[in-house]
Formats: structure tokens, C-alpha cells, sequence
């Protein structure tokens, strides 16, 4: 799944509350072997609750052989009413993607949750930009619903692509990218690198390591002609061309990224609050949690270092979360007081965190009492 960070302020991010609505599948598409796109009906009462931009995610909810697994996949269609789609890549050993690449079916109802994150760019800003995508395997997801935005929207935007896979037939939206490029073959530059499969160009034959991506800085992307960067895949494709574009003078400010694993995916905790007990005698800290303009108040050990997202859901298990791994942002709440350490955060821009944003799966109470608030 999904998380974002940069620099530069954006506008024309849909902010909704991160709240669960059931909806039917309208359609399970099959993109590769192990690839599918699952469309959802939105109806007309709901359709406020799922407006959108390119770029965000959403969460699906679902009980899989009797255990609710919770994840976030990022939405690959331009803006459309009536619908939203997700694609969803099956993962080694990933329940969730596994069930739904070869059980989910049209026509079944599944837990969706309203539309999340920032990985966007100004949309009423894009005269003449040059907007650079570098995604790997399923991150091609959330730069499909971009690049068709960015390019419909100004006939003098520019838009380039560099996906990687291992061989033609991973690649995912294959014949859609075609047709994009076919649409808009003079502001579209689309270069697909494959790591296990020769191509007739050794820039695009291979995996992408730091000196072939010099490469293509020197060649086919000149980083002074490019106005954002977007970056989606796993983290350490995701880094090397953070460290990469740095180390040529590119500004942070303007390179957002987005990961779909964060290189520890055991940090991850479950998909619900674990067990912790309190003993008579324990030193504890005191979490307090507004939602939905309820509060309650909850008690956790010291000695268990237990996350405030994992003690608020041993009292509300309505407390929004998907990845439980400080990369998709659902669980964010605002510090209102009391002091915290973060252990990771792959979510939240500099200005949320200077407004006193936090990531409640990732933030652990280090004052007597702390106070959060999911509402602000």
C-alpha cells in the first residue's frame, strides 16, 4: 500500500474521514497472471463520500477465513462517477491479495473505506509542466489515475513514465499505457525497463541500480526540464532514486514518493489491537482519543512500549487503520497534548507534523497522559 511525503504544500487533496462504507463489486478484471482491477459501484447518496483525485488510496476491509484483514491499494482510474477502481497485485504469502485475486467476485459486498492520502499534485496548475513517474511493478497503480489526469487536463503538460518489471508479462495496464501513449504521443514518454527480459536497449534491459539511473538523468530525463517527481514501488527502489535525485541537485521539496513495503514488513504489527494486560503495580501511561466527537480514555503499561493506535482499539475497534505500519497515513491524529515518540513515519508531510500530526500505530506515550484527536 500507500504513503506519501514531501516538502512543498499542495492543494486539491480530498480530505474525507477515514470511514468504512460497504460496496458492491461491479467488476474484477484480470490484468497479468497475478494481477487483477476490482471496480467498485458507488451509489448516488455516496458519491460525495468517495470524490477523489488522482493519486489517493483507498482501504478495503474484508473477513478472510475468519480473521478481518485490513489493506490499502491505491486507486487506478482518472476521477469517474459512479465507480472507483483499485488494482490489486498478489503478494507472496499476502492473504489479503491472494483472496482477492482468486475468490473476490462480482457482485459480493466489501468493506470500503472513504478515499485517503496526498500523493497528488496541484491539478489546476499543470500548464506546462513536466511531471516524471518512476514506478516498479503495482506502483504503476496510483501514477495510472495521474498521468491520464495530467494529461487531459492541459494540452501543454508533459508526462514521463519509467515503469519496471521483470518481464513483458508483469507489466500491469499494459495495453491502457499504449493506448495513453497513442492518445498523447508527443507529451507522453513512455520507457518500460525490464529486469529479467533483454530489450534492444541495454538503458532499459536490467534492474535499475544508481548508475543506470544516472543514466537516464543524463539522457532521457533531464532532471532541469522536470517539475515533480513521483515515485511509487518498493523502498528500496524508492530510496535509490530519493538519493539519486538529491545527489543531482533536485529539491526534496518537489520528489514525492509513495511505498508499497517499507523493506521491514514485520515492523507491521496485526490487523487488530493485540492483548495487553495491566497488573496491579504496573506504571502506566494514560491515552485519551476523540472520534466521531466521543472520547474515551484507555491505559497502557509502560513496560509494553504498545502503540496508541493498538490501546485505542482495545476500547473502540472502530479507530481507522489499514497498514498498521506508518506507510498508508489512515490512522494520522492530531497531538493535542502530552509527548510521543514516532517509531517510523512514511506518511505524513513536514507541515502535518509541524501542526502536531502523528501516526497513532507508530506513536508510543512518553508523558503520563496523552491526548489525541481523530476528528481535527
Amino acid at each position: 500500500m500507500a504513503a506519501t511525503n514531501l516538502g512543498a504544500p499542495r492543494s486539491g487533496a480530498t480530505k474525507h474521514r477515514a470511514k468504512f462504507h460497504t460496496l458492491t463489486v461491479a467488476q474484477i478484471r484480470p490484468l497479468t497472471a497475478d494481477s487483477v482491477e476490482v471496480t467498485f459501484a458507488v451509489p448516488d447518496e455516496l458519491q460525495g463520500e468517495f470524490d477523489y483525485v488522482p493519486g489517493q488510496h483507498l482501504a478495503l476491509r474484508a473477513t478472510v477465513d475468519g480473521r478481518e484483514l485490513r489493506r490499502s491499494y491505491s486507486i487506478c482510474r482518472p476521477p469517474t462517477s459512479g465507480s472507483v477502481s483499485v488494482a490489486i497485485k498478489r503478494d507472496l504469502g499476502g492473504a489479503f491479495s491472494t483472496w482477492a485475486n482468486s475468490e473476490l467476485k462480482a457482485g459480493q459486498r466489501l468493506d470500503v473505506m472513504s478515499p485517503q492520502g496526498t500523493f497528488t499534485t496541484a491539478l489546476h496548475e499543470l500548464d506546462g509542466k513536466h511531471i516524471v513517474g518512476i514506478a516498479a511493478g503495482s506502483g504503476i497503480t496510483p501514477l495510472m489515475s495521474l498521468a491520464h489526469t495530467v494529461l487531459a487536463r492541459s494540452d501543454t503538460s508533459r508526462f514521463t513514465l519509467v515503469y519496471t518489471n521483470r518481464t513483458a508479462l508483469d507489466v500491469m495496464f499494459l495495453d491502457e499505457l499504449a493506448d495513453l501513449k497513442d492518445r498523447y504521443p508527443a507529451r507522453l514518454a513512455l520507457h518500460h525497463v525490464l529486469s529479467r527480459q533483454q530489450r534492444s536497449s541495454t538503458l532499459l534491459s536490467g534492474r535499475i541500480d544508481e548508475e543506470k539511473l544516472r543514466l537516464m538523468l543524463e539522457t532521457i530525463i533531464r532532471p532541469a526540464s522536470v517539475d515533480e517527481w513521483f515515485l511509487c514501488g518498493p523502498f528500496e527502489l524508492v530510496q535509490l532514486c530519493r538519493d539519486t535525485l538529491e545527489s543531482a541537485r533536485v529539491e526534496p521539496a518537489y520528489v514525492r514518493f509513495e511505498l508499497f513495503t517499507t523493506g521491514e514488513p514485520a515492523a507491521a504489527g496485526g490487523d487488530t489491537g493485540r492483548p495487553v494486560i495491566v497488573a496491579a503495580g504496573d506504571k502506566t501511561y494514560e491515552i485519551e482519543f476523540t472520534l466521531d466527537g466521543e472520547s474515551a480514555t484507555v491505559t497502557t503499561p509502560v513496560n509494553a512500549n504498545e502503540s496508541i493506535l493498538n490501546a485505542a482499539l482495545r476500547v473502540r475497534p472502530d479507530v481507522p487503520f489499514a497498514c498498521a505500519g506508518g506507510v498508508c497515513g489512515t490512522c494520522r491524529a492530531r497531538l493535542v497534548s502530552g509527548d510521543v515518540t514516532m517509531t517510523e513515519n512514511y506518511a505524513l508531510e513536514p507541515e502535518e507534523l509541524a501542526r502536531g500530526y502523528v501516526l497513532t500505530c507508530q506513536s508510543h506515550p512518553t508523558t503520563d497522559k496523552v491526548v489525541v484527536d481523530y476528528d481535527v
